[in-house]
């Protein structure tokens, strides 16, 4: 190599070195310019990262909820229980919660039938008709093992009326032929005595 082209290399080495001594070889994503929550911050006038609620502002999410929630071992019922309440229960159940449960509530819902984890039966054995409310509200809201929750799919109210139908379905099955209206226990009588009812 002639003196000229060891002179022209060398100029080129010194030229990337100090190009590449401008460059960080870190990704910029590791060193962002960010606040950590209620940290300090030297970059607004107050010094604090986290910034005042703004006048007017909305809350995320649904404000219902707040008055709809109840804890999860709690029996409560937020809303009045009316033939309105049980028919939406009814159609809500039908759109969102036959596929799995099924129409009866016993968990052999087509999902189920087609080899996916049978849910539970509402009816037998007897741990779902003694569960607290609350604890419905908050498996629908949030899901439980296989399920997912129905939060973002159905508005608070809609869940409580699913629950009510829930609990109509249970009585169904479940309830003493002493609770009966009067025309209801004949009806029944003339079925157990080999007539047919009408």
């Amino acid at each position: 190599m002639t003196s000229a082209s060891r002179i022209f290399f060398g100029l080129c080495a010194a030229i990337l070195s100090v190009a590449a001594a401008g460059c960080k070889i870190e990704q910029d994503m590791a060193h962002q310019p960010k606040d950590k929550p209620l940290a300090p911050s030297s970059f607004f006038g107050d010094g604090r990262s986290e910034r005042p609620i703004l006048e007017n502002t909305v809350a995320r999410g649904s404000i219902a909820d707040d008055e709809l929630v109840v804890p999860k071992d709690s029996n409560a019922f937020p809303l009045p229980l009316t033939p309105q309440l049980l028919k939406r229960g009814q159609e809500r159940y039908k759109i969102y919660c036959t596929p799995c449960h099924g129409v009866q509530g016993d968990g052999n819902g087509m999902v189920a039938m087609r080899g996916m984890k049978h849910p539970p039966s509402f009816h037998e054995p007897p741990r779902l008709r003694e569960v607290p409310n609350g604890y419905l509200y908050d498996v629908t809201t949030n899901g439980f093992g296989a399920m997912l929750g129905y939060s973002a799919q159905i508005p608070p109210a809609d869940r409580w009326a699913i629950i009510a139908y829930i609990r109509a379905l249970q009585l169904s099955r479940h309830a003493p032929v002493s609770d009966l209206p009067p025309a209801l226990r004949d009806k029944l009588d003339k079925l157990n005595a080999g007539g047919t009812a009408k």
